[in-house]
């Protein structure tokens, strides 16, 4: 019963890399392997399942969230944080890079929608930065790059989500996920300004007549308008989690809230710009929970066919230490992040992997954050980084999907370093990672 369980794992990771729907994948062989090899009274559980996904007051958090992020990107901030971000770094040698960083990491605290904010950013600054003879490796890797800071930097649905799946508090998440989101923000800054020191033509400097130009008359007001609100929404979302003054599924309905009034008070929100929220909300929060409660019949049956023991035994077995078997996790997550979305991993690796985490004492905030940032990568990871496939839509006919490829490598390694760095030295972060 414990090989056909794995059989399960493997049948479903196979029809999923042939393009079958994930969800009724998950939910439709979990089901048909039950009916074939367990008793009937085996998915009598499975209702109940279902009512405790549907009754988890943490995940109302993830379609809230969606929503703040797509209001926000309907808003128009993102064009107006970075007009102000070229006007204050433009004449830093690689300062329309360093620009693009800062707004996907304020971004990524504020909407958290990697495909928006890529999309975003390649339309405004990809143009701009291959005009004044920019690499166009480092142009399409940096947006490419900072676009996908909102899968680590709170608020973050990924980290809702694993919250959700290893059973601990989403608030701890978000808070031990801010100092490696950052770090990672300081990592992208230091190569491209190094990069732009050792060699200032890949990313020359703007011509100070056309700061100038991005100043203009009321340039105070602007940089108040597009920095100060945004900044106030993140403060006001992470600020009640973290002082413990809301949930995390509380905050979120502040932020949606919050991004709603920042969108009306720009004379941006009309009937047909709300249609659009919450229908774009709508399609991807139905499309996650379809995954989850696949997800959760899967992981019902694989439970029942003692998979998760076998698993355990074999753990044991082969002597594996609990730092191994997360670093075991860990490379499974990052080869399948080359095929397959993280919404998919979440839910059929993860679940997994839990049990175990648990039998070994590992501690799971830890775990989370080494996964979350894992799970990030496979938006970079040729061929199927959806980060680089949003990039390559919007891109101008002269950028070559061999320069996103060659762009993103760096950054890249920049992540795996981030990883690596959490791996063997935990404590440095604050995290009790209690392998090394």
């Amino acid at each position: 019963m414990e090989i056909i369980a794995i059989l399960l794992f493997i049948s479903i990771f196979v029809l999923i890399l042939y393009g079958y729907p994930v969800a009724f994948t998950l939910g439709g062989l979990s089901v048909l392997y039950a009916v074939c090899f367990l008793e009937a009274s085996a998915l009598a559980a499975l209702p109940m399942r279902v009512m405790g996904v549907m009754n988890n007051y943490v995940l109302i958090a993830v379609p809230l969230f969606v929503f703040m992020g797509i209001m926000l990107e309907r808003s128009g901030l993102a064009g107006e944080l970075l007009e102000t971000m070229a006007a204050l770094m433009g004449q830093l040698p690689g300062g329309l890079a360093v620009s693009v960083i800062l707004v996907g990491a304020l971004l990524a605290a504020s909407t958290g929608i990697v495909g928006a904010t890529v999309v975003t950013m390649g339309l405004i600054s990809l143009p701009t930065m291959l005009r004044r003879a920019y690499s166009p490796a480092l142009a399409s890797g940096s947006i490419a790059a900072a676009g996908t800071l909102g899968q680590i930097i709170p608020p973050s649905v990924v980290l809702v989500l694993l919250g959700s799946v290893l059973n601990v508090p989403v608030g701890k998440l978000f808070a031990a996920a801010l100092a490696p989101g950052l770090l990672l923000v300081g990592l992208y800054l230091m190569y491209v300004l190094i990069a732009a020191a050792l060699n200032p033509r890949i990313a020359p400097a703007l011509p100070v007549e056309e700061v100038r130009m991005f100043v203009g008359k009321d340039f105070v007001r602007r940089l108040l308008s597009s920095l100060f609100i945004p900044l106030a929404l993140i403060v006001a979302v992470l600020g009640s989690i973290f002082t413990g003054i809301a949930s995390p599924t509380e905050a979120a309905a502040v932020g949606a809230t919050g991004a709603t009034l920042l969108t009306w008070g720009k004379r941006k929100l009309t009937w047909k710009v709300l249609r659009h929220v919450m229908r774009e909300t709508t399609h991807l929060t139905a499309m996650v929970f379809i995954i989850l409660l696949g997800a959760t019949t899967f992981t019902l049956v694989f439970r029942e066919m003692n998979g998760d023991r076998f698993l355990v035994e074999w753990v044991q077995n082969a002597q594996l230490s609990p730092c191994m078997f997360v670093a075991l996790v860990l490379l499974a997550v990052f080869v399948a992040g080359f095929f397959i979305d993280f919404i998919e991993i979440i839910f059929i690796i993860v679940p997994i992997a839990a049990p175990i985490f648990n039998k070994l004492g590992v501690d799971l905030i830890w775990a989370g954050i080494l996964l979350a940032v894992n799970l990030q990568t496979s938006f970079l990871t040729p061929p199927f980084g959806f980060s680089l496939f949003y990039l390559k839509g919007v891109a101008p006919p002269e950028l070559t999907t061999a320069h996103i490829y060659r762009g993103i490598v760096p950054f890249l390694l920049m992540q795996v370093l981030l990883l690596v760095l959490i791996f063997f030295f935990p404590h440095i972060l604050g995290f009790k990672g209690n392998c090394f």
